[in-house]
């Protein structure tokens, strides 16, 4: 299977939400989105963005303690999942993973490492870093062919100056 990688830096909380809203836009129904990265890092900030630009109209938090909340205001359903608490793949499975990630929506995983044996092959991994108070870097991996095409795009739109507007 083919990969394509995206490094960019992000230097405010802001900037990462406008990426994530460009990544809302581009969405398609069964995209899977598998976030890692340290606390404080910046998943639930550039989830907020995903939801932005699909159109949720409710405010998006991450859902630590009850493993995952469905937004449904938007064009599609954003299945918001943290695996943080989930000790295994095969947990994760046994909460009904796969129902989100085979679902019409787009399913985004925070801690997407620690069920890496449960995501599908086909998939767009984002880790996020810390560099600095604000500054963060995210490196996209495309991970099959819809991947691949996602990030091309993605990268036109943000060269452009499509993700810094409001």
């Amino acid at each position: 299977m083919s990969l394509l990688r995206l490094d960019l830096i992000s230097a405010s909380p802001e900037q990462t939400q406008a990426w994530g809203a460009v990544l809302g836009e581009l969405a398609q129904p069964g995209d899977v989105y598998a976030l890692v990265g340290d606390l404080g890092s910046g998943k639930t900030c550039l989830v907020q963005g995903i939801g932005r630009g699909l159109g949720v109209l409710e405010a998006i938090h991450s859902p630590t303690f009850v493993l995952a909340n469905e937004h449904k205001s938007g064009r599609l359903p954003l299945y918001h999942v943290d695996v943080y608490r989930v000790t295994s793949a095969a947990e994760a499975v046994g909460f009904g993973l796969e129902d989100y990630v085979n679902g019409e929506g787009v399913c985004v995983i925070e801690w997407a490492e620690k069920i890496r044996e449960a995501l599908p092959p086909e998939r767009l991994k984002i880790v996020l870093r810390h560099l600095g108070e604000s500054t963060r870097g995210l490196r996209f991996e495309g991970q099959g062919e819809r991947y691949e095409v996602l990030l091309i795009e993605f990268e036109r739109r943000i060269r452009l100056g499509d993700a810094t507007r409001n």
